[in-house]
């Protein structure tokens, strides 16, 4: 993935760049430059450069601050979604709430969105209005799809195609858009630019599901924070959401009952709803869902009729993210 591996190079350092510089208020820009400089894939300006080189190489230089808006935009959301979840640990560093505050947290993240339209601003005028169009649409899902999962967490009814629905908003519309973004500036046909979000939108689907596999049957040091997460919290993954659909009536009752007590030992309850899980064989379950998923979005991708190196890249780049440990 010689192109992709460029990219991610190239954007790292201008990241690196430019969030390195102290400003004032200390306590409003510390906490931003915190929450980039702490290791990430940079998935979505890899993936607006790449959707751009894939119809015209030579506009790739103007992707470039499009690229950072919508990776600070990204962090962004991490940022307030730690805070929302209490998170403690992110890629193996306190949250910023942990390290400051609760309402540092909140402000720098405020300050991060409006970062992210000023970079997203700069891209080339004949198209801003389409993309700020497309990035504005974006957010907006986004904080849909979180305000979906935030709502999941008092309903013991959530089914699976609402909950695919809200990973879509919350997670894959992003990568989607970033593509498009990229073919917008290298001035794609709006066919293409669609099959492109498509990709996206299906390969960010098979990304979250593996993240909720990894929560439950990762590696903690591989996956950059503590495991059991999502099993603490009750949250609705694809992966109670099936338990509860395929364990026999007694397993469906101790579940329940771990879903509903307000006083435990962490351990033992992540350990108890493993077991469960593994009895109603979710892993394999989730694991079928993520490759449907990723089909689909190789689907979308052949449909564009570019022989380019850079189309084998981002197939083996969707396999990545069904295959990968963190």
């Amino acid at each position: 993935m010689k192109k992709l591996k460029f990219f991610q190079t190239f954007i790292e350092s201008e990241i690196e760049k430019i969030f390195s510089e102290s400003s004032e208020p200390k306590n409003l820009y510390e906490p931003v430059n915190y929450t980039m400089s702490l290791p990430g894939k940079r998935i979505r300006p890899v993936l607006c450069m790449a959707g751009c080189d894939i119809f015209n190489e030579s506009e790739v230089k103007n992707t470039i601050y499009p690229a950072i808006g919508l990776e600070v935009f990204h962090n962004f959301t991490l940022l307030h979604d730690d805070l929302m979840d209490k998170s403690e640990i992110r890629r193996n560093n306190s949250t910023v709430h942990k390290k400051w505050n609760d309402n540092i947290a909140i402000l720098s993240g405020d300050a991060m969105m409006v970062m992210a339209y000023q970079f997203i601003s700069q891209s080339p005028s004949k198209i801003l209005n389409d993309v700020l169009t497309i990035f504005s649409r974006t957010a907006l899902e986004v904080c849909e799809g979180q305000q979906y999962d935030m709502d999941f967490e008092t309903r013991m009814d959530v089914t699976e195609s609402e909950y695919i629905k809200m990973i879509r908003l919350k997670t894959s519309v992003l990568l989607g858009a970033s593509l498009k973004i990229g073919a917008i500036i290298g001035s794609a046909e709006q066919k293409e630019a669609q099959e492109l979000y498509n990709f996206g939108c299906n390969a960010g689907i098979a990304f979250q599901l593996k993240d909720d596999w990894l929560d439950v049957f990762g590696n903690s040091s591989e996956f950059g924070k503590n495991t059991g997460g999502d099993i603490v919290s009750n949250k609705k993954t694809f992966l109670l959401i099936t338990a509860l659909n395929y364990l026999p009536e007694k397993g469906k009752k101790e579940l329940m009952k771990w879903l509903q007590i307000e006083e435990f030992n962490k351990d033992e309850k992540i350990n108890a709803v493993k077991n469960l899980y593994e009895e109603a064989k979710v892993s394999k379950k989730a694991q079928e869902k993520m490759n449907f998923y990723y089909e689909n979005s190789l689907n979308h991708l052949s449909e564009i009729n570019r022989k380019k190196e850079i189309l084998s890249e981002l197939a083996e780049f969707a396999q990545n993210f069904i295959n990968r440990s963190r």
